[in-house]
């Protein structure tokens, strides 16, 4: 460092204080990085490394990007999960005489991007904190692209995994931690990455610990940012409270610490109060329906299997008009709500708003008009709004009295609610339109933001800087009739400002009192005392012009920041709106029918239809299912492959979720008891990459449903024990489905679908299960999947007609009825083992198979004759060797 310039000690220094993050160093019109954050950001960015100090031997490594486009550059090595400072000059270069004072003013991390670039307007963005003692773990979960701030906590035995049930729901960006709890997430990492015990050190650092499919940023903090006292205290003062009971912190110690790690880091990374975090939940995961991974996968409720939003249940329900409304029904469905009044009432808005198609209409089109409203706060708390922002919160509050006056005939009580909730925010409409321009710039320093009229002051610069040319043109007049000068010309440039040019040919008619400024080849530049005074007071109201016009906004911003709570609340109301007419939108074209929701263990279902199927125009044939909680358990469902076995399984499940987010649903009725859990283990789900084979995936969901499911839970079971061999498959799928109905603890509704046929007489040893198949239709050798779902039992899996309908050969299908047909008749060689058929009638058949082939049957027809009785034991050692002689 001794050798370095003071430019570089400054940034060493500055580097020193932010470990672990990628510094941004703004030198004029760039962004700089030195040494390993260069070799990183050239990497990752693919830009060109260079060095700075080649020439003295010791070259430091260098990239950089221009700071007007340095956004998009950011947030791709943020999306790769690097922490970004930003590194600014915090003080004009023209005051200062030596180094400009530079500061870190943010801190871009996963889990707290606001930048448009860094979000989805569909999705919310959470950055976690994890907690653990001996007695137990607390979590809290932050967006702070919208301030949504939640805590909870667990104690006992099983805290960390239900902790990790509550990762899996939020699927945050990024996840703080004390240090003390790094091998909990090493642990889980390796438990992700193979089914192996990982002992050296090569395979745990590839570990990666996954939730809901990705890779959080994991990030260790020292135990100090999770000293409880101080985050009780931070929270407090955050809030402007004395008690933390008002939260339902009492008492939660856990929790609160969490909170308060979060709360402390976002300050930090921010530079900033994060003042538009303005509340605090406590809840409680037995609220809302439990959705695993594995569920959330499988039933493709957010992302298909192909990565896409389309073909998912969130993508048929989601008619949003609005980013906020769209992130709260993907909460909905991912947190399924578990209280029946609240469900209740959302039935009874979506009722309302599916029969009355213009109000619905009406109120969509005034939505549309509505801004991101909770994102847009978030940035003008943080103060990073730009003029446009604000039209756009004008904008959106200008459509708030006409959405109240469309409700005001509304009869649902959730509506009612949220009508008379609805904060016109008139005040805020005032202000941003007695001050901002209609059509402001998208940053403050290009001018024009200030409407004019707001400001005398700023209006009589205005006045000056926008006449100057008639000024000018006034001034050159007068000076030619004075001089006689024809040719005489006003002008200016950057160097030398506003000046009088004169060609040499009138030089002799210069008056006396023009000052010389530059001598050009054919002319002579010249300044007056008038022209100097005018050139200060021209150039002086443009600076001073930005100058105003960025203390105006600065405190428009402000005043508007200041009423952050009144607009979130303004933000949720609309949100909400937003789902309800979504899903009325939804009911009214698909034709859903309002679901009954009971306390009841019953779940019945008539004429169910599968939504995402449905809505690719595929025809599709309803079915009835019911369940309960004792003479309808377990549904054993077999029928042939392609024969609807998993669209039936999966469709029940999404027809009970829909209803537990107040949605209507694809059938003619439907009555259905509230849920706790779904669970799902349909399909083969290799992850080969982490070193888990099928089966090893399939054993390990199936052993989290039978170690977590309760009576109040819905099971579905497609194919479990096909990853082995058919006797251990067997085994395990009939103890599985014993397990499932004998349990008390854990006796769960469950629809069991298998192509092991001797699951079928189980309903006739257990008492609630019962047998239905998939209904086929034949037809002189052809078979015709009806799709419907009838009592009884299938008698094969039609396997080979599915071969033969996906274009098998047709050698091959014959050969494998060849073979099954020897397989089903029980034949067995001599070593006692099923025989496979002997040869295709149209094959010409080798001579050496047909020796032995003939050798085999004559043995065997020997051994079927024999006394076995009567042998002595020199006769059967000669038979045994004559046998064994004419096998080989």
């Amino acid at each position: 460092m001794e050798h370095s310039s003071p430019m570089l000690k400054q940034y060493q220094e500055i580097k020193r204080a932010h470990p672990g993050t990628l510094l941004f160093f703004r030198l004029g019109d760039f962004y700089e990085l030195f040494y390993d954050d260069a070799v990183i950001g050239s990497k990752e960015l693919e830009i060109t490394l260079t060095a700075r100090n080649r020439e003295r031997g010791n070259p430091i490594p260098m990239c950089g990007v221009p700071y007007h486009a340095a956004s998009g550059y950011i947030a791709r090595l943020v999306r790769k999960g690097y922490r970004v400072a930003i590194c600014e000059q915090t003080e004009d270069p023209k005051k200062s005489t030596k180094l400009v004072k530079r500061e870190v003013v943010r801190i871009i991390t996963p889990g707290t991007a606001i930048d448009a670039q860094l979000l989805d307007a569909r999705d919310n963005t959470y950055l976690a904190a994890v907690f653990g003692t001996g007695t137990g773990m607390g979590a809290a979960f932050l967006d702070l692209s919208t301030g949504e701030f939640l805590v909870t906590q667990f104690t006992g035995e099983g805290a960390w995994n239900r902790t990790l049930e509550q990762l899996e729901a939020f699927a945050p960006r990024e996840i703080l931690f004390p240090k003390s709890l790094e091998p909990l997430f090493k642990n889980e990492a390796r438990r992700e990455a193979s089914s192996h015990v990982i002992s050296d050190e090569k395979d745990a650092g590839a570990a990666r610990f996954v939730v809901a499919g990705e890779q959080p940023a994991l990030n260790a903090l020292d135990e100090w940012n999770f000293a409880h006292d101080r985050a009780a205290e931070l929270i407090r003062n955050h809030f402007e409270v004395n008690s933390l009971d008002g939260f339902g912190l009492a008492g939660r110690d856990l929790a609160t610490t969490a909170a308060g790690a979060v709360l402390h880091y976002v300050r930090e990374t921010q530079k900033d109060d994060a003042a538009h975090i303005t509340g605090l939940s406590y809840f409680e995961p037995a609220e809302y329906l439990m959705l695993d991974a594995p569920t959330v996968r499988n039933l493709e409720l957010v992302e298909a299997l192909d990565g896409s939003r389309q073909r998912t249940l969130l993508g048929v329900l989601d008619e949003t008009v609005t980013g906020m409304g769209s992130r709260l029904l993907k909460q909905w469905l991912l947190r399924p709500s578990m209280k029946l009044g609240e469900l209740t009432a959302r039935l009874d808005a979506v009722e309302e708003l599916k029969n009355a198609l213009i109000l619905r209409d009406r109120l969509r089109q005034e939505l549309k008009q509505v801004a991101d409203l909770e994102r847009l706060m978030a940035r003008i708390s943080l103060g990073r709004a730009t003029p446009r922002d604000l039209v756009a919160l004008k904008i959106s509050a200008d459509a708030i009295p006409g959405i109240k006056e469309l409700l005001g005939d509304a009869t649902a009580s959730l509506l009612e609610i949220l009508a008379e909730n609805l904060d016109e925010l008139a005040d805020l409409r005032d202000l941003i339109g007695a001050s901002i321009s209609d059509e402001p710039p998208v940053n403050i320093n290009d001018g024009g933001t200030i409407r004019s009229g707001y400001n005398a002051q700023l209006d009589e610069l205005r006045e000056v800087a926008t006449s100057s040319k008639s000024i000018i043109a006034r001034i050159e007049s007068r000076e030619r009739a004075r001089t006689g000068i024809a040719s005489l010309k006003v002008r200016f440039n950057n160097v030398f400002g506003y000046f009088i040019e004169i060609s040499k040919a009138n030089l002799k008619n210069v008056p006396a009192d023009y000052e010389r400024r530059q001598t050009i080849a054919n002319a002579e530049r010249f300044t007056t005392p008038e022209l100097k005074e005018y050139e200060a007071k021209v150039l002086g109201a443009e600076e001073h012009i930005a100058e105003i016009e960025q203390e105006l906004f600065s405190a428009i911003r402000q005043a508007v920041a200041v009423e952050t709570k009144r607009v979130q609340g303004v933000a949720q109301g609309l949100a909400m709106l937003d789902v309800l007419c979504s899903l009325g939108e939804v009911a009214a074209r698909r034709n859903y029918c309002r679901p009954q929701l009971t306390e009841s263990d019953e779940l019945y279902i008539r004429s169910g239809r599968h939504p995402v199927i449905e809505s690719t125009g595929e025809r599709f044939i309803p079915n009835d299912v019911y369940l309960n909680n004792s003479t309808d358990r377990l549904l054993i469902i077999t029928g042939p492959n392609m024969g609807g076995k998993s669209v039936f399984l999966r469709q029940t499940a999404l027809i009970a979720l829909m209803a537990q987010i107040g949605s209507f649903v694809p059938a003619e009725e439907a009555r259905l008891s509230l849920l706790d859990r779904v669970f799902t283990r349909v399909g083969a789900s290799d992850s080969l990459a982490r070193g888990r084979s099928t089966f090893m995936v399939e054993m390990t969901e199936t052993a989290n449903i039978l170690n977590t499911a309760t009576p109040r839970s819905l099971v579905l079971l497609d194919e479990v024990g096909r990853g082995t061999s058919t006797f251990d498959g067997l085994s395990l799928a009939w103890a599985i489905a014993e397990y499932l109905h004998d349990n008390p603890q854990h006796a769960a509704k469950t629809l069991f679908a298998t192509h092991y046929h001797e699951m079928t007489e189980l309903a006739k040893l257990l008492p609630g299960v019962r047998n239905y198949q998939m209904a086929v239709k034949e037809s002189e050798g052809t078979i015709v999947f009806l799709r419907r779902v009838v009592e009884g039992s299938a008698s094969k899996s039609y396997g080979i007609e599915v071969g033969k309908l996906a274009g098998l050969p047709r050698t091959v299908t014959d050969r494998a009825r060849e073979i099954l047909s020897n397989l089903e008749a029980n034949e067995l060689d001599v070593m006692g083992k099923p025989k496979f058929a002997r040869h295709l009638p149209s094959r010409k058949r080798a001579p050496q198979p047909s020796l032995f082939e003939a050798a085999n049957d004559a043995v065997i027809d020997e051994m079927r004759n024999l006394d076995v009785e009567s042998l002595t034991p020199e006769e059967a050692i000669e038979v045994l060797r004559r046998s064994k002689t004419r096998l080989l």
